[in-house]
Formats: C-alpha cells, structure tokens, sequence
C-alpha cells in the first residue's frame, strides 16, 4: 500500500492516522502541494482531482479522504475506527462531519491562495477568516463534547473522530487559534500525540518535512 501526500495536509494526516491505528504497513510518496505537483498530468492521470491524499491499494489507486477511511474501515475492520454502538456510531459521525464538511473545504490551500491571488487578501486579512470559520465550527464540537462527558478521546480509544479532528487542530494552531476555552478539545488532543501511533502519523516527523528533525 502506498499512500501519496503532502506532510502537512490535513487530508493526508487523517490518512497517517488511520492507518497507523490499524496497523497497516504503508509507504508514504511525497507530493509537494507548494510546487503543484498534484496538478501535473502525471498525477492527475491517476487522480483527476488533483488533490492528495492518493492511496494506492489493491490495485487502484483510492482519492477523497472520507471515503478512503471508509474503505479502511470495511477492508481492515481490525481494529476499528467506529464504536460498535449505533448512536455511538452517529455521534462520532457528527462530530466527524462538522470537521471535515465545515471547515476543510474553505480552508484548504486552493481556496487560501485564491483569497490572496486574485482576491487581493492580506495575509492578516486571511488568518481572520480562518479563525472566524474555526470558531464557527469548533466551538458546537466543543460543547457537544461538554454535554457527552467526554475523557481523553470521544470513546474508550481513539477513532475516526480522533483521526479528523487531531489534523484540524494542527493546522489550527498554525493559525494562532486560541484553544485555551476548549478544554474537552485540549485534552483529546494531548492524549493522542501521547500515543506512539499519532506521534508517527505527526507532519513533524514525515521525510517531506523540510523541518524534520534527523534521528
């Protein structure tokens, strides 16, 4: 299996995530997103979006995150990403869905870079509205997290809601978002970079990383 993606899309890190909770051996292709290498006729020969992730499994090659975590879920159902309780399994789903359906598609970097160009955008004008559409969204997450009485994940262990949001608080901290009222939030995230699974998967630690510490 060879997953190709870009160290710090958000897309791409729910991938890691996935599958380093499953278990499942993966060869990681970087794509640089900053030289529009999704774009070029080589990749999107194979992926017609011209996104990452692509994961490449079974013989085809696999776009849209939600639906390769899907795939996983039913081709590797071991461990699993959703509890096995039906309400259960709608509340991870919410949660998952306000995350990936609210906030990744605005702002992810085609739309960051159409603000700016040909929009004409300051940069400063930018982190406004990431931070506007973050608040819009995280904080119904963070109280519907209060009122379920969560502890260091959303259930006993982490899943697909820990898979989505762990990216999304990345990138957000990015962006200077202030996290200090979202305590239920804080908390889930210190738990999961906690597991030697999360700290693999972490965009610190892809060979892509011009940052990345050698070992």
């Amino acid at each position: 299996m060879k997953l190709h993606g870009y160290f710090r899309s958000s897309t791409t890190y729910r991938l890691r995530i996935a599958l380093e909770l499953k278990g499942i051996a993966y060869e990681y292709v970087p794509v640089n997103l900053l030289e529009s290498e999704q774009k070029g006729e080589v990749f999107t020969t194979r992926n017609p979006f011209g996104s990452v992730p692509l994961l490449e499994a079974d013989g085809r090659d696999r776009a849209q995150s939600m639906a390769q975590l899907e795939w996983l879920e039913e081709a590797y159902p071991e461990p699993p990403l959703l509890p096995k309780g039906l309400e259960d399994r709608f509340t991870a789903r919410e949660l998952v869905y306000a995350i990936a359906t609210e906030l990744h598609a605005p702002l992810n970097l085609p739309v960051l870079k159409y603000l700016k160009d040909p929009l004409g955008h300051s940069q400063g004008e930018i982190d406004v509205w990431y931070r506007t559409l973050l608040t819009r969204t995280l904080v119904p997450v963070e109280a519907r997290l209060a009122q379920l009485g969560t502890g260091d994940f959303l259930f006993d262990v982490p899943g697909l809601f820990e898979v989505v949001l762990l990216p999304q608080v990345y990138n957000a901290q990015r962006f200077a978002f202030d996290f200090s009222a979202m305590p239920h939030i804080r908390r889930i995230e210190a738990a999961c970079l906690a597991l030697p699974a999360f700290q693999r998967a972490h965009p610190d630690n892809q060979p892509d990383n011009p940052e990345r510490k050698q070992p």
